[in-house]
């Protein structure tokens, strides 16, 4: 079947952007009075740190799309768990909630399925133990299981050694819980969820040459939230549509911030056609539409460190979409994508080679040679979930036979991800 035989259409609406849905429920916890948070993603790694904040002594009900939150306020003397947080596979859920755990007056034990259990602890654990909590590894490397002795803390001023949201942010649910002021800088900036909605609920969160410092807070407002599409999970149906011979997707109600938006700026060098329909500005980010439109010729581009920060999730995709893009495109910049769920520059690579694509890894990032050849093979994800997404959208075009290994690993992150990428053919 040709490039033209295939054509997309319609409308999709991604759920929830994941790392607003994590602070979502945080902050509604922390809160004083009850918060009303619409559109939370219903993914294995939220409901994480729904669970996380329960064993904590948080009241939070089963995670749904709209959920009723009665907060308890951070300074609450909760009590210690009765067992391990179990964190799943969330990243989020277990640097963010350490920073929570650092200021309680008790010890919290963080565990995590294999992946998680692998990604790197340490630096977040150097901060907390800066501000005075003490941080002990059970096995002898820097993941979980990991103890957080928490206490008192006192201020700090930190510089990241890496471009991190998690990182900072634990720093801010330190101080925040802790009730005393903190101050960090990244090597560049990342997202921003955490600075924007606590400042919106009323905390004193300033940005000023590159430190973001926050002030003490007696009590957090409540939540009235509408949670846009996660730009992650669209990226994939805007390649998809980019991908197709003709047609176009309407991808509805994704979050739009300079700090989510590399992949856009990115697949639209290559030649893609996307627009933007912007809502404006709702709550603590803006939101609206994209529309994506087959049938363009994509190229091969350069991706340098300073783009990375801004598209640092979608870089799977990116790549995937460069196999069928005319010559080479490389990304570098990238290292922290060795200690994602999967080290996903090794995972890329892998899988590309399998499926026919000529690629090599870089120590920061990766080669792709585009090609129109039919592909065809079997695709590790390393129980990844970006893995998984990006290759099944290759898959789906029809000059393209592969199989994905671990279809239910996309639960993390987009549960009725199968679903939707069936939907948009036409």
């Amino acid at each position: 079947m040709s490039r033209t035989a295939d054509v997309v259409g319609g409308r999709v609406r991604v759920p929830g952007d994941k790392s607003i849905s994590h602070r979502a429920l945080m902050f509604a916890a922390f809160a004083t009075g009850t918060s009303h948070v619409r559109g939370i993603l219903q993914s294995d790694d939220v409901k994480s740190t729904a669970a996380v904040l329960r064993a904590l002594g948080w009241s939070i009900p089963n995670v749904r799309e709209t959920m009723r939150i009665e907060g308890a306020g951070f300074t609450s003397r909760l009590g210690a768990p009765v067992s391990r947080l179990e964190c799943g596979n969330s990243g989020t859920t277990t640097r963010l909630m350490a920073g929570v755990a650092a200021a309680q007056p008790f010890s919290s034990t963080f565990v995590g399925d294999a992946s998680l259990s692998r990604r790197p602890m340490r630096r977040v654990a150097a901060p907390l133990e800066a501000m005075g909590a003490r941080v002990e590894f059970l096995e002898a490397h820097d993941g979980l299981p990991m103890t957080v002795h928490g206490g008192p803390l006192h201020t700090i001023a930190w510089e990241l050694p890496v471009a991190s949201a998690q990182l900072k942010s634990a720093v801010l649910l330190a101080g925040l819980c802790a009730g005393v002021p903190v101050r960090v800088k990244e090597p560049a900036p990342t997202r921003d969820h955490t600075e924007r909605m606590l400042s919106s609920l009323g905390v004193n969160v300033a940005v000023v040459d590159g430190w973001v410092t926050l002030q003490p807070a007696e009590r957090l407002a409540p939540l009235d939230l509408d949670v846009p599409g996660d730009p992650s999970s669209a990226a994939f149906f805007v390649a998809r549509a980019l991908l197709a011979g003709a047609g176009s997707l309407r991808v509805e109600n994704v979050l739009r911030s300079p700090y989510r938006d590399g992949f856009l700026r990115a697949v639209r060098r290559m030649g893609g056609t996307v627009e933007e329909r912007r809502d404006g500005e709702r709550d603590a980010d803006a939101q609206g539409d994209l529309v994506a439109h087959g049938g363009a010729t994509l190229r091969g581009i350069s991706v340098g460190r300073d783009e990375v920060t801004a598209m640092i999730d979608e870089i799977p995709m990116l790549a995937v979409l460069a196999a069928r893009a005319e010559g080479t495109t490389e990304v570098r910049g990238a290292e922290e994508l060795r200690v994602k769920e999967s080290d996903r520059i090794a995972a890329v690579v892998q899988n590309l080679r399998a499926v026919g694509v000529e690629a090599h890894e870089l120590p920061d990032g990766l080669v792709v040679q585009g090609t129109r050849a039919p592909l065809a093979g079997r695709v590790h994800t390393h129980g990844d979930h970006r893995i998984a997404m990006a290759f099944a959208v290759l898959g789906a075009t029809p000059d393209c036979s592969i199989t994905v290994d671990d279809p239910d690993c996309v639960s993390v992150s987009y549960p009725g991800f199968w679903q939707d990428l069936a939907h948009v053919a036409r």
